[in-house]
């Protein structure tokens, strides 16, 4: 759920201003990274990459990310949730209140409305004793100390106006709290039931047992990216005495709404069960507790699950236990670092900057998808199979996410594919988003053929090694490829019109399936991608008929192709069309960074006539990845081609395509530099469960992937040397550039710098050509990489060999 032109595959990123909020996060987050990394510059022995990851890059300019404490992938992400446009709980801008501090979240999503933010806990000073609380929402939101707040991968604190400092680490799907209060204080906390996120509680428990110490809380919430009919379930588990070391005193509930001036508090009641309020609004309660003897420092468990309040118990007794809250974060960092050191840089000769951007966006692209294995329900309750929550959404990470993980985790990246064959098990199609554990909003279709697809073709060899059966997996693509949903809203595609006329045609009657009846033309350039995805693992399985036929249906995106549409002085551009044939004309800038509307619906509205989804013509025209030769065909061929990209974008990756690979190098460089830093407001607009992060990280190596192929496009890297690790594989890959130079890490690089790609090499051997290499001579088998660079651009503006392939000019013609 981001902007189209962010992650489209191979062209389009838009550059957008950055700006930020002052005061937030403490100015030592950031010295401290930099003195990290001029340490491991000097001696680069036993390097802390943690040390490097800055967590608020991404919390301003609407990221969206989510800086809170968490493991790799884990269901857990603790974070404070504050006022206004929130929607991973946590904003830099230091003029909004916080809620409280909350186990579950997600990272770097386009929901509007937030997602998750339940059990929020809420420190309080009370003064006057239990009743003068303020428990409310609006009554005990809270400012917070400027330059205070502070995070390392499993690690999040902030200080409230008041002095009391919040604090969090966490384990997979549990975790440890801690709050430090004014000496001579009487801790109180307030504990929520009902609230969350996006209001969207419908009814829950909450049970107080003092004797344990142990608050437990269960209850219903809706979708954050999904159908509001829909609910998922939640429970929570709250150890207040850490091991007998802490006392409570008094323990009540509450119940509150502004709109009625309801206050109420009951001092020793330890029950709530609060159905969903029929005639409207939400009345908050929850649960309001202190401590005896006045402790400066008050440290709580916390559990979560998806199953039962006694799993969540469960959850925080087997993880955490009696453990320190140092050792929680210790091991939290522990497994940070071993994700994060899957790639090496040569720090001493990189950019300080580049390090940071690179490790930060490493650690988002291990955020999320949050692994729920074990805490399963609906339709997956008691499944064997993994189990991955937030696929936020499909349609935003086949592109450079998948493929990165593809790289050096294909563990993890099998798992995630178990799940989506999954989904298909269970309910019949792959999962398209997965937003709360319910069924989220389609967008492109069945994206997540190109992920699994994507999968199948560079890990087939292993495939069973890792737990993926091939036969299945395609299955699924087949039943994607072939079957309409009842509702493709949520699942598969609107497969039945689009098999019929060879396009997803505009006003048509479809009397087999629901859906919103919109994105026409995005949507036929999008499945037909999706069936190269189909036709690749046909390939890969030796099915020929399939293959041919797969073949066939991914030249769809042609159908909407309307070579008399002109625009900004060039012909030819995507259309949607009438199940007739004819085109339904739309500007091509509608929707498009030039549009001067403002009020033009452009996403899921049921007004978007544009036809197409978060983006315009203007970008949807280029996309293609398999078959970009073709386009440049129906474009005028390269010169036009060419031009035209210069004209409306700032595009790296397509010059490729047209034999231009040194103009790539430039737009490389002026995109990433445009449009990424390391600030708050240092990714330009929402994260995406890592679609940004991911895109910079083979931005900055140097690479590109094409989605549901092995081939990986070759630029110029922004460090002089690094290593990728492949530990399933037990293979390493060192990428080395000769004539390196840091002076080219410029918006505009300078006359004479070397930084374009004179020569490739692949362990010895010249590559056939310097525009592309393959995963399966490369990183599958370990080894070196040489990238040769030089100052001379036009020697360098060629590919020197083919272009990457296109399936019109008989490229992807086997499988590796």
């Amino acid at each position: 759920m981001q902007n189209f032109w962010a992650t489209i595959l191979p062209l389009i990123l838009v550059s957008c201003c950055i700006s930020w909020v002052e005061a937030q996060p403490s100015p030592n987050v950031q010295k401290r990274i930099s003195q990290a990394i001029a340490a491991a510059a000097k001696n680069p022995n036993n390097i802390d990459y943690t040390a490097f990851v800055n967590p608020f890059i991404g919390t301003d300019d609407f990221g969206d990310v989510c800086p809170g404490a968490s493991i790799p992938f884990g269901m857990v992400k603790f974070s404070p949730d504050m006022t206004g446009y929130a929607p991973a709980g946590y904003v830099t801008d230091n003029t909004q209140f916080i809620r409280g501090l909350s186990p579950l979240h997600d990272s770097g999503t386009g929901s509007s409305l937030g997602t998750y933010g339940n059990f929020e806990i809420m420190p309080l000073l009370c003064p006057g004793g239990f009743n003068t609380c303020t428990t409310r929402l609006a009554d005990r939101e809270r400012l917070r100390k400027n330059n205070t707040d502070d995070a390392t991968p499993g690690y999040f604190s902030l200080t409230l106006n008041n002095s009391i400092t919040m604090e969090a680490t966490a384990t997979r799907r549990a975790g440890l709290e801690r709050f430090t209060f004014p000496s001579g204080s009487k801790p109180y906390f307030v504990l929520d039931l009902a609230n969350d996120l996006p209001a969207s509680f419908a009814g829950g428990n909450l049970t107080i047992d003092p004797d344990k110490g142990r608050i437990t809380i269960g209850g219903f919430w809706g979708s954050s990216f999904g159908p509001g009919a829909f609910h998922y379930q939640a429970f929570a588990c709250y150890d207040l005495l850490d091991g007998g070391k802490q006392k409570l005193d008094e323990y009540g509930v509450w119940t509150g709404y502004q709109a009625e001036n309801l206050n109420a508090k009951g001092l020793g009641e330890t029950r709530l069960n609060m159905s969903v309020n029929l005639i409207g609004g939400i009345y908050e309660s929850g649960a309001l507790f202190s401590f005896a003897n006045q402790p400066k420092t008050v440290n709580i468990r916390v559990g979560v699950s998806f199953v039962s309040e006694d799993q969540a118990c469960a959850n925080a007794e087997s993880e955490v236990g009696s453990s320190t809250f140092e050792e929680i974060q210790s091991q939290a960092k522990a497994l940070w670092q071993e994700k994060l050191s899957k790639i090496e840089i040569d720090v001493a000769g990189t950019p300080a900057n580049v390090t940071e951007m690179l490790y930060s966006s490493l650690y988002r692209a291990s955020l999320t998808p949050n692994n729920a294995t074990e805490e399963t329900q609906g339709a997956f309750a008691g499944t064997t199979s993994f189990y991955f929550d937030s696929l936020y959404c499909s349609w935003d990470t086949f592109r450079t996410f998948y493929p990165l993980m593809a790289l050096h985790s294909p563990v993890e990246f099998a798992q995630i594919v178990d799940n989506y064959i999954d989904g298909w098990r269970k309910l019949g199609w792959m999962p398209e988003c997965r937003a709360n554990n319910l069924p989220g909003w389609t967008q492109g279709g069945s994206s997540g053929d190109n992920i699994v697809a994507h999968f199948a073709v560079n890990y087939h060899n292993e495939a069973a090694q890792l737990g993926v059966d091939l036969n299945e997996l395609y299955s699924a693509l087949v039943t994607d490829g072939e079957v309409n949903p009842p509702e493709w809203n949520i699942e598969g595609r609107e497969i039945n019109v689009y098999k019929q006329f060879g396009f997803v045609p505009f006003a048509v009657l479809d009397v087999s399936s629901t859906g919103r009846q919109t994105r026409e033309g995005s949507r036929t350039l999008e499945y037909s991608f999706e069936d190269f995805g189909i036709r690749q693992v046909a390939q890969l399985l030796g099915k020929t008929d399939d293959e041919a036929k797969y073949t066939n249906r991914s030249l769809s995106y042609r159908n909407v192709w309307n070579p008399n549409v002109s625009s900004q002085g060039f012909k030819g551009f995507a259309q949607k069309r009438f199940s007739n044939g004819t085109f339904a004309f739309t500007d091509p800038l509608d929707c498009s960074p030039l549009d001067n509307s403002t009020s033009r619906e452009c996403s899921l509205e049921g007004g978007n006539v544009v036809g197409f989804y978060e983006a315009s013509s203007w970008e949807y025209s280029w996309y293609a990845p398999h078959d970009t030769a073709h386009l440049i065909e129906l474009m005028g061929g390269n010169t036009t081609f060419v031009n035209r990209l210069n004209h409306f974008f700032n595009t790296p990756i397509g010059y490729h395509y047209a034999n231009h690979p040194a103009m790539t190098v430039d737009q490389i460089r002026k995109v990433v530099l445009d449009n990424f830093d390391i600030t708050p407001a240092g990714i330009p607009g929402n994260d995406d469960q890592a679609a940004m992060a991911s895109l910079l990280v083979f931005h900055l190596l140097g690479l590109y992937p094409v989605p549901s192929t092995t081939q990986l496009l070759v630029a110029s890297p922004f460090t002089p040397k690094y290593t990728i690790h492949n530990s399933f594989l037990n293979v390493s890959t060192t990428v080395t550039v000769e004539n390196f130079t840091s002076k080219s890490v410029q918006k505009k690089i300078p006359a004479g710098t070397a930084a374009y790609v004179k020569s490739v090499t692949v362990n010895g051997k010249p590559s056939a050509s310097r525009c592309h290499v393959d995963f399966y001579d490369t990183f599958r088998l370990g080894g070196d990489i040489v990238i040769t660079l030089t100052s001379d651009k036009s020697e360098a503006d060629s590919c020197g060999g083919s272009v990457p392939d296109s399936i019109s000019t008989g490229g992807f013609a086997k499988a590796r």
